[in-house]
């Protein structure tokens, strides 16, 4: 299909002097408008105006431009149908066979204004109607939207003489409604999030590719990541480049350490389970804390702290094989330092990361939408329902590890002690499993001080004496679980028996 005529009207005006070149080259005539007529026209090309065209003016401050059954009638018609040639005849209407046109910039408004007449103002209209008018009719027109396009138009104009092909212009077809569809989403996003609306009736998600990964979980699968640099607020500084699976441990680690006082916490995580936590003040005993709660997992697994690292951390890090550390900066001394390991991936994050509010799970030609469990535990939150009650630090620490098992895998068993994790049982189909797992994590690796009371906590109740005799048994003096079982009482009545403390929350927090 040979372009002999192309409307041309873009927000974004760069580059295009070098379209303008080649469509010269085969005598396509050029109609234009507005900000984009005028561009044309500075860089030395004849151009004919929209308003001359139809010989309609613009109006309505600019809104109404393109819109015109001149412009839409050249785009739609089709070119092998004799009643739309007759029509198009009958009329006097000329035929478009090329449309280049970006939208007005909806989303950088956002950026930079909440203005609510200036964010509206910003939503394009002639542009996207010009763009679906031409991308429904690519059998007969070409349309490109994005600049990055330019390039490939150009080739395809030189190889073809003046044409293009089917499978070209169905190609820039679907890339024109990607980009409607995306701009459109962006839009409706901005919208719904102007009402009370958690759930919207649909789930509309629009997300560019940030980066095709190597595979998936597995060699045998495709992976790729969604996003944008600034969305995800990682900056690699060095190393291999990250993987799916590097992607999902990482996400478990900032929902974590989100979570934590600030400049003060690290985690390890293993296949998206934390093997290890704690909160210091001192960076080096925190990481270490973390660590020597099971060294073990920790090998081969990822290390996040929400502080800076510096020379000693760093030192300490090396020691141990990592797939990635993570941090909130690191001193150039420390930085040098860990740059030793060839394969190492470094990433800072930036403290806003990870503030999406959702959670989506895909199966089944289906989604399972949730908001994230980000719910601020305090001491409203619990009720002690024991006899003894806990001191001021205990109830603090039972904080702590109730919010440690929201980032584990149900069941989740967590025992601590001063901030640090002792003992993770997590991902078992049995509670008491769970418990018996954190149980021999503690004394494998003896961390506890037999001077301070042991922590404990389950992320769901305790449906029977069982899993909660374990924890005693193994020297726990107070727990926390959420309330709900019909054998509350019962475990109430343990706990009392036992002289220990026993908080019900009145949250719970299962993780699958």
């Amino acid at each position: 299909m040979r372009v002999k005529s192309a409307l041309i009207s873009v927000s974004n005006k760069n580059n295009l002097n070098n379209i303008l070149k080649v469509l010269k080259k085969f005598n396509v005539k050029l109609i234009s408008s507005g900000g984009t007529y005028h561009k044309i026209r500075s860089l030395g090309y004849r151009c004919e105006e929209v308003s001359d065209y139809t010989g309609f003016p613009e109006i309505l401050d600019g809104r109404v431009k393109t819109l015109h059954p001149k412009i839409h009638s050249g785009i739609l018609f089709k070119r092998n149908s004799k009643s739309h040639r007759k029509v198009l005849r009958k009329h006097k209407f000329s035929s478009i066979d090329l449309v280049i046109s970006n939208f007005y910039p909806f989303e950088s408004t956002l950026k930079n204004t909440t203005n609510l007449e200036k964010i509206i103002e910003n939503i394009d209209i002639g542009g996207p109607t010009l763009v679906r008018s031409a991308a429904k009719n690519y059998k007969h027109v070409v349309v490109i939207t994005k600049i990055n396009d330019y390039q490939n138009l150009i080739e395809e104009l030189n190889i073809h003489k003046g044409c293009t092909t089917l499978k070209f212009r169905e190609n820039m077809s679907r890339v024109a409604f990607c980009e409607t569809a995306s701009y459109d989403t962006t839009i409706y996003k901005y919208l719904n999030s102007r009402t009370k609306e958690i759930i919207p009736e649909r789930l509309v998600i629009n997300a560019k590719l940030f980066k095709k990964l190597r595979y998936g979980e597995n060699p045998h699968q495709v992976g790729a990541i969604y996003g944008d640099e600034e969305t995800l607020n990682l900056n690699q500084l060095h190393g291999k480049e990250l993987s799916y699976n590097n992607y999902n441990d990482i996400y478990a680690c900032l929902r974590m350490i989100k979570t934590f006082p600030k400049n003060k916490g690290t985690v390890i995580v293993k296949h998206t389970n934390p093997s290890g936590v704690s909160i210091e003040n001192d960076h080096l005993k925190s990481y270490l804390s973390a660590l020597n709660c099971d060294p073990i997992s920790a090998f081969g697994g990822i290390v996040a702290c929400n502080f800076k690292i510096n020379q000693k951390v760093a030192k300490e890090l090396i020691r141990n094989y990592y797939e990635v550390i993570v941090a909130n900066g690191f001193e150039p001394k420390a930085l040098k330092y860990l740059k030793t390991r060839k394969n190492l991936r470094i990433i800072n994050y930036n403290n806003s990361l990870n503030n999406n509010n959702f959670k989506i799970v895909s199966g089944l030609n289906s989604f399972l939408f949730q908001n994230n469990d980000d719910h601020v535990l305090g001491g409203k939150n619990f009720k002690i329902v024991s006899k003894v009650k806990p001191t001021k630090k205990i109830m603090k620490e039972l904080i702590f590890s109730f919010n440690v098992c929201r980032s584990v895998k149900s069941n989740a068993i967590v025992i601590s002690q001063n901030n640090k994790t002792l003992g993770i049982g997590s991902g078992q189909p049995s509670r008491l499993d769970s418990c018996k797992i954190a149980i021999e994590k503690m004394k494998k690796f003896k961390q506890f001080d037999n001077e301070d009371s042991i922590i404990a906590a389950s992320d769901a109740f305790f449906p029977f004496t069982d899993g909660i005799e374990a924890l005693v048994q193994a020297g726990v003096s107070a727990v926390v679980q959420p309330f709900g079982s019909v054998r509350d009482k019962e475990i109430i009545r343990f706990a009392n028996d036992m002289g220990i403390v026993l908080a019900f929350s009145k949250t719970r927090h299962f993780n699958h």
